[in-house]
């Protein structure tokens, strides 16, 4: 069945059937009207490049090592937040295709599955992104958590100092906690297979933190807290915590890129959020070879925001980024499919990575550089191969 998915387009479409209306407005949708989503995707595209001839690539290695480990593929799952909503189990199917082909899956503070469940889920493959809520001391405990659970990467998420105004969710009643409400009847009764597994297996909620119904702790969380009180102290006082591998979320500045480094963190992430911040914010890709300018080329770098395909991976990687993390995509395939969409996902994109590489006559991922980019005479890359 799932070899009827041939490329994302297939798998976004088959989700948007099965999925209720407010639950893919929550996965497909951005902030305000959703320009910076669309131009993260159209930037990308217009990336071009260079095939070459004449190359042996009859043997082509996909695996990459990154912060320490070998993966065996250049990207891996971005964090999201309440992943079962998409469709009930997408923890668990996210977990078991990091296991299965080797890449990293990175639980959010709002995830559906508690940090040490998905530790003994992925092992190693697992990483962990904080959100720091009105209280420092509570998102310490949970840092505290994945520690003694064995994580070795964390993600401190920097992008959110307040949540944006996501108007198509706002248009479709969605509230975390998820809350039933008269419109939403009509659009479950027209999906009730995501009804009946959703029953089966527990209305989806934060795992993590406390909502502010349930009571009151360290880690009371609403999914609109401000969070924009944490600054360079905390990041100083992070880094002196945590002896793992800290990774910096949702970086578009070079400035603050180079300060970020300057501070002691691993690596930087270069992200706008996929779109769901700052509408008016810059394509992330076009920051991307700003800021690897910035920091140098030896410093890791991690991207995502606007990568649909195995060819926006090389794209990426040519750009100056290490690693790729995707996450709409990932959702989409866990609509469409469950964990079958999952895996049929990481099949398509390694394919269109192995594929690429063929065209453009690299036979290891690894060895990707601005080579590979094309400058045609229209100047599509102008602006991005000149930084």
């Amino acid at each position: 069945m799932t070899r009827t998915f041939h490329c994302l387009d297939d798998l976004r479409r088959a989700a948007r059937r099965r999925m209720p209306g407010i639950t893919f407005a929550l996965v497909d949708g951005a902030a305000g009207s959703e320009i910076s989503n669309h131009l993260n995707c159209d930037r990308l595209e217009h990336v071009r490049l260079m095939p070459r001839v004449l190359v042996d690539i009859s043997d082509r290695t996909l695996g990459k090592p990154f912060l320490g480990q070998n993966w065996g593929l250049p990207f891996g799952i971005a964090p999201m937040g309440m992943c079962n909503l998409a469709w009930p189990g997408t923890d668990k199917a996210l977990a078991a295709a990091a296991v299965h082909y080797g890449m990293p899956v990175c639980l959010s503070t709002f995830g559906s599955s508690t940090i040490e469940d998905t530790r003994e889920r992925a092992g190693d493959n697992a990483w962990f992104q904080l959100y720091v809520g009105p209280s420092v001391e509570g998102a310490l405990e949970l840092v505290a958590r994945a520690e003694k659970a064995g994580y070795q990467y964390l993600v401190l998420t920097v992008d959110v100092p307040v949540v944006s105004a996501r108007i198509r969710e706002r248009r479709h009643g969605l509230e975390v906690p998820f809350r039933m409400q008269p419109r939403n009847f009509v659009d479950f009764a027209l999906h009730p297979t995501w009804v009946f597994q959703t029953l089966i297996e527990g209305v989806p909620k934060p795992a993590n933190v406390v909502l502010p119904d349930a009571g009151k702790s360290k880690t009371t969380f609403t999914r609109n807290e401000i969070r924009g009180h944490i600054d360079w102290d905390f990041l100083d006082r992070l880094r002196e915590l945590w002896q793992g591998k800290l990774i910096l979320k949702g970086v578009m500045s070079p400035a603050d890129a180079v300060r970020i480094r300057d501070a002691g963190a691993d690596a930087v992430y270069v992200s706008n959020h996929g779109g769901r911040q700052l509408d008016a914010a810059p394509p992330a890709i076009d920051m991307l070879p700003q800021i690897r300018a910035a920091v140098g080329s030896d410093y890791p770098l991690i991207f995502d925001s606007g990568v649909r395909s195995g060819e926006g991976v090389v794209k990426a990687l040519a750009l100056g980024a290490d690693f790729v993390l995707l996450g709409r995509a990932f959702l989409y395939a866990a609509g469409a499919a469950g964990e079958r969409g999952v895996f049929r996902l990481v099949d398509l994109l390694s394919e269109q990575v192995a594929l690429t590489l063929g065209q453009i006559g690299y036979p290891d991922v690894g060895t990707i550089d601005r080579n590979a980019l094309a400058v045609t005479q229209a100047g599509d890359l102008t602006d991005l191969g000149s930084v």
